[in-house]
C-alpha cells in the first residue's frame, strides 16, 4: 500500500453505504469500515473538497446467472447510514449498475469542478467499489482506494480486489494514510 499524493482537487466517492446494503453480512465489522468512511467524509468536508454519496436502487436490466434479491425492501433501504452526515453541497448519485458513473452524469459533475483524483470507499469491495474504480481509472482520474473504509460479503473477493485489482487501477492505503496526506497538504 502506497499513496504518493492527493491532488489539489480530489473528490471522495462513498459507494453504497446505505442502510439496506450494510444490513447484509460483511467480512469486516460494519462499525469499523463505516467509521473510517465517516472520518474521510468529515475531512473532505472540512477541507471543502467534493463529496459524492452513491446509493444503489436497482440493477442493470441484463440477464445474469446469479439471481439478485428482488424482494420487497424496507422504506429506508436506500438511505445513507447516519454516521456519514451529508452536507447540503454534497453530490448524490442514484445508480442502477455496479459503478457510480454509468448513466449518472458523475463524470461531467466531477470534471466541471476540476476534479483530477477520486478517493473511493464503500461496499462491496469487489462489486460497487471495484467497478467505480475501474471506470474512474478509464476516464482518466487518479484513483485512491481507502481499503479500510470498505468491505465485502466474501473475504476472497475483497482480498482479490485489494491485492490484485486495485494496484492496477490506482493507489491503495488506509484512511489514516489518506487523512495524513490531506492534513499535511492543508497545513
Amino acid at each position: 500500500m502506497s499513496i504518493s499524493a492527493i491532488d489539489p482537487k480530489t473528490a471522495l466517492i462513498v459507494v453504497d453505504l446505505q442502510k439496506g446494503v450494510v444490513a447484509h453480512p460483511c467480512v469486516h465489522p460494519v462499525s469499523v469500515f463505516i467509521q473510517n468512511a465517516a472520518e474521510l467524509v468529515a475531512a473532505f468536508h472540512e477541507l471543502r473538497l467534493p463529496v459524492v454519496f452513491v446509493t444503489v436502487v436497482g440493477t442493470a436490466p441484463g440477464r445474469t446467472e446469479q439471481a439478485l434479491s428482488k424482494g420487497p425492501r424496507l422504506a429506508d433501504w436506500a438511505e445513507l447510514v447516519p454516521e456519514l452526515t451529508p452536507h447540503p453541497g454534497d453530490h448524490h448519485v442514484t445508480k442502477r449498475t455496479w459503478d457510480a458513473f454509468t448513466g449518472t452524469g458523475l463524470e461531467t459533475t466531477l470534471k466541471d469542478q476540476g476534479v483530477t483524483q477520486v478517493v473511493i470507499a464503500g461496499i462491496a469491495t469487489s462489486i460497487g467499489v471495484e467497478s467505480t474504480a475501474r471506470v474512474a481509472y478509464a476516464l482518466g482520474f487518479n484513483v485512491t482506494l481507502a481499503v479500510d473504509a470498505m468491505s465485502d460479503r466474501n473475504a476472497a473477493a475483497h482480498d482479490n480486489s485489494v491485492s490484485y485489482i486495485f494496484p492496477r487501477l490506482g493507489e491503495t492505503g488506509t484512511n489514516r494514510e489518506i487523512l495524513s496526506i490531506l492534513t499535511k497538504r492543508s497545513a
